[in-house]
């Protein structure tokens, strides 16, 4: 054998063995011996960090629902389809006159660059979520309100570019692409959404958490923005995360935005305690600290709250691959979530149980949360809808309380992941599907509409003031500028 053929074969034995050892490795990934009831709760157990350069991988690949399947829903409910197939279907808004208005949304073209690009769309592709984005969408009607929508009308494409968070009120239907947030002028009863678009702020575009959910006030004055960070942990340096992993806060009548919360790394579900008028918001934490770390949370935001991302986590626990500077003095006020909702469960969607909920007394005061599932931990986790008992104060407590399963099989597939909550107009529960293309319908058969929960008479936390954001916010605006004149300050009313 000829001697350069030979070091040939040698090099590509080598290469083998490296790349069946880094497949195996991930494959095999560092396995959890602990429930996921470790790391739920009020106080989850935070176990000492296992700092990884290559997740766990924990595959579950989505093969969907045949005909007359469908998932395990709480004793005393039923679960049906309100639509199926749709296309990716992620958020949903339910307008004033029943209609729901579904996002048929994905991620927009990741840079997939080098090694880590690849593997992420390799990875991504498993679970269901490397496709194009169908940048659409679609309003369903059920007309004869029997719990089926028979009626599909594709609401709008144009300027859809990955769409994700809706609101609406008096007349303007608000829409989040990934980079922007747009206004509509739009009544409720038509099927098709027209005219041009008014840019009301410009978001940082893209990376690895692009979803953009949005929360009207209750008059409709402020329009709330979530947006999450680009990387894991700032991996790229605090300025690629200039504007994310906060919750950002718009004046629809001047146009006017400051940041309103921040050190969150990818907030997601934005709702209104209806007990007490807080918002909360449900975020997803920190991977590749083991498969125990960090939980994802739910809790309230008052303005000018910092959770501690990328820094710290859990309030006091600091992540010591982050090599960026950290602001002085910000343990000092840096917030403790409230409730955790289990490690890599990748909680989105969140609900408040309110008047006129068709799920019986006991889901008639708390939160509704869709975790759309881990794919980044051994065993996996998520691939459900919880629900989380909310005490008389307006605060969780307890365990969460099971409400839709049966998604992750016992062979490892998921027939779908859940991600998206919102009321259909006879009070049930809609849930989207999203890698199934289907929208779930559940509700107590029989159950009269909930009373509204009873109002806390409290003080208010007051929110803090003279803070600076230690992602550099204004800078942000400095190149995001679209459409507002300046950035209020934390202090100004």
């Amino acid at each position: 054998m000829r001697p350069i053929l030979r070091n040939t074969l040698i090099v590509l034995l080598v290469l083998a063995v490296l790349i069946g050892g880094f497949v195996f490795y991930v494959l095999r990934g560092n396995p959890s011996d602990r429930p996921l009831s470790d790391t739920v709760g009020l106080d989850p157990v935070l176990v000492e960090p296992e700092p990884r350069w290559i997740p766990s991988v924990s595959l579950a690949e989505p093969i969907g629902w045949k005909d007359g399947e469908k998932p395990i829903a709480a004793k005393g409910l039923a679960v049906s389809r309100f639509a199926q197939g749709l296309d990716h279907p992620r958020t949903m808004l339910t307008l004033p006159n029943g209609d729901v208005l579904v996002a048929e949304t994905n991620s927009p073209p990741r840079d997939g660059g080098g090694i880590e690009g690849m593997v992420m769309k390799l990875l991504m592709g498993q679970v269901g979520a490397a496709g194009p984005s169908p940048n659409t969408l679609v309003l369903l009607r059920d007309a004869d309100g029997d719990g089926t929508a028979e009626q599909r009308f594709d609401f709008r494409t144009a300027d859809m570019r990955s769409p994700s968070g809706m609101a609406y009120r008096d007349g303007k239907l608000y829409v989040a692409n990934h980079d922007a947030v747009l206004e509509f002028a739009f009544e409720p009863g038509a099927t098709s959404l027209t005219g041009k678009p008014k840019k009301r702020m410009d978001l940082p575009a893209g990376g690895n958490h692009w979803m953009r959910n949005l929360l009207l006030s209750e008059d409709g004055k402020q329009l709330y923005v979530a947006v999450g960070s680009a990387t894991n942990i700032a991996d790229n340096g605090m300025e690629a995360e200039q504007g994310r992993a906060a919750i950002w806060e718009i004046d629809t009548d001047t146009g006017r935005r400051r940041p309103y919360a921040a050190g969150m790394r990818n907030p997601n579900g934005l709702a209104w305690n209806p007990s007490t008028g807080e918002m909360w918001a449900t975020v997803q934490e920190r991977d590749m600290l083991g498969p125990d770390l960090v939980p994802d949370y739910l809790t309230n935001v008052p303005v000018g709250a910092q959770y501690g991302w990328p820094w710290v986590y859990w309030k006091d626990h600091f992540d010591e691959r982050v090599e960026w500077p950290m602001e002085t003095y910000m343990l000092e006020y840096t917030r403790k979530p409230e409730y955790a909702l289990g490690a890599h469960a990748s909680a989105l969607g969140l609900l408040f149980a309110g008047e006129g909920n068709r799920l019986g007394q006991s889901f008639a005061n708390g939160a509704f949360i869709a975790r759309h599932g881990s794919w980044n931990r051994k065993p996996p986790v998520g691939y459900d809808v919880v629900f989380v008992p909310f005490d008389g104060n307006g605060n969780p407590q307890g365990k969460p309380v099971s409400v839709l399963s049966g998604f992750l099989m016992k062979s490892g597939d998921t027939h779908g992941r859940p991600t998206w909550l919102a009321w259909d107009k006879t009070g049930a529960l809609l849930v989207s599907d999203d890698t199934s293309g289907v929208i779930w319908r559940v509700e107590a058969p029989g159950a009269a509409p909930s009373a509204a929960p009873k109002p806390v008479d409290t003080e208010s936390l007051k929110p803090l003031e003279g803070l600076q954001d230690p992602t550099q916010q204004r800078s942000f605006e400095a190149d995001f500028s679209g459409g507002a004149d300046r950035v209020l300050n934390r202090d100004e009313p």
